[in-house]
């Protein structure tokens, strides 16, 4: 008679895990792809750079590559472009969508924006702060006072374009935000990398724990909820 309950009961529960996981596979894949894996090369990158001093041996090896590329008219485009990642583009933007966000009475989509993408600032200072990495001198730049990983313009821009990938997801402007915001966020790493003021790795490192952030904020705030609240559920959570 035992052993038939534990039967049943193993049956049962094989059958609940089949449903769940019919229903929950999407968050699953988000939360392996979104988290567990940038994670993971954050945390392998960290750790080489933690136990060496100066750049990885591919680090040198891109930067000698790119920089074999430069030019007068790309020094001015890298030099221009470069600071839309941060104070001239990503930042009054964010302004600018949180002030919307903010007239449109989206609140939940405010609250996730907002702490995303401002978040980001504290998490970019604290880890460089703690591993103390100093930027390239493979060749000559305007000298910079704080440290190289990970890449603050990085960070920013690919939290920016991951908040907004997240924020349109059900919508059918989710290709062209994914697709802009992928070429922006790449366009803003190469620059960096061209100027000289960052490693490879730094570049790398600042997108995935960028993605991760975005996305486990996603996960805690649940910014899709949205109209979907019911108004005698929660309604001072309601966009």
């Amino acid at each position: 008679m035992i052993d038939l309950r534990l039967g049943d009961r193993l049956t049962s529960f094989a059958q609940f895990l089949q449903q769940w996981f019919r229903y929950q596979w999407p968050q699953l894949l988000v939360a392996v792809l979104g988290l567990f894996l940038p994670l993971l090369i954050f945390g392998l990158l960290a750790v080489q750079i933690w136990q060496l001093e100066g750049g990885l041996s591919w680090d040198i090896a891109i930067l000698s590559a790119i920089h074999s590329t430069s030019q007068p008219i790309l020094d001015r485009f890298a030099t221009t472009l470069t600071d839309f990642g941060t104070v001239w583009g990503v930042l009054p933007v964010s302004i600018v969508i949180s002030l919307g966000l903010l007239y449109a009475k989206r609140w939940r989509s405010l609250t996730y924006f907002f702490i995303t993408v401002f978040g980001e600032i504290v998490i970019n200072r604290a880890a460089k702060a703690w591993f103390h990495r100093v930027r390239p001198s493979l060749w000559e730049y305007p000298p910079l006072t704080d440290f190289s990983f990970p890449s603050g313009h990085a960070m920013s821009s690919m939290v920016f374009v991951a908040a907004l990938v997240i924020l349109t997801w059900k919508t059918r402007w989710r290709i062209w935000v994914l697709l802009a915001g992928s070429g922006f966020a790449i366009a803003i790493g190469w620059t960096r990398l061209y100027l000289g003021v960052h490693y490879p790795s730094d570049i790398i490192a600042g997108w995935m724990v960028s993605i991760a952030w975005a996305v486990s904020m996603s996960l805690v705030i649940q910014p899709q909820l949205g109209r979907s609240v019911q108004r005698d559920e929660a309604p001072i959570l309601e966009n």
